[in-house]
């Protein structure tokens, strides 16, 4: 049996990502499945919210001891995408690329105040260990920036904003709920990597 390329576009969100598995072509994309996956070690509590744990810190401070928090979180979602890519292979599908939404990079230090600085923290270092675990595993990879996948999801695949939001909602009908935002985000990065 021949395999199948497909794409996963990841949401990256605090502690978790929304996968989406696409496979298909641009012009006729469709959804083999969706899952979350957690990006969090139990046994070290400080994952969930790493830069929550160090916020009332110096930044340069927090900065060195937010690191015994995220070499767990960069296991765990290296060990994660391996046994998802294990599993698609055992259902006949092979990953191409994987492609991340998430918060681009900043200067954090700028932000005065110190929850939405943690905030703004973990957006980035949620997004960055996806891009890490797919280095790790020898998958090509691509980040698009939250704030801008739509508007660039329209100009490259050629569609009014309107279309596009009907295109993304037609994809996610043959799923069981949800099909949020953050699924169909997902589902626009991957079909942005389909090829013609």
């Amino acid at each position: 049996m021949k395999s199948t390329n497909v794409i996963i576009g990841f949401r990256a969100k605090t502690g978790r990502a929304i996968g989406v598995v696409l496979a298909g072509s641009r012009n006729s994309p469709s959804v083999i499945r969706k899952f979350e996956i957690k990006l969090t070690d139990p046994k070290v509590p400080g994952t969930f919210q790493p830069y929550h744990e160090v916020m009332e810190m110096p930044w340069e401070q927090g900065q060195k001891v937010v690191r015994t928090f995220t070499r767990p979180i960069e296991v765990v979602a290296r060990k994660t995408l391996a046994t998802i890519i294990k599993d698609l292979k055992a259902d006949g599908f092979v990953l191409k690329s994987l492609c991340v939404v998430g918060s681009k990079d900043r200067d954090l230090g700028r932000i005065g105040n110190y929850h939405i600085r943690a905030h703004a923290a973990e957006g980035i270092l949620f997004r960055r260990v996806l891009e890490l675990a797919a280095a790790a595993n020898d998958i090509r990879a691509r980040t698009f920036s939250d704030r801008e996948i739509e508007q660039l999801g329209a100009a490259q695949l050629k569609l009014s904003p309107a279309s596009l939001k009907q295109a993304l909602n037609d994809l996610g009908r043959s799923l069981d709920p949800p099909w949020r935002s953050d699924e169909k985000h997902a589902a626009l990065a991957a079909w942005l990597m389909l090829r013609g």
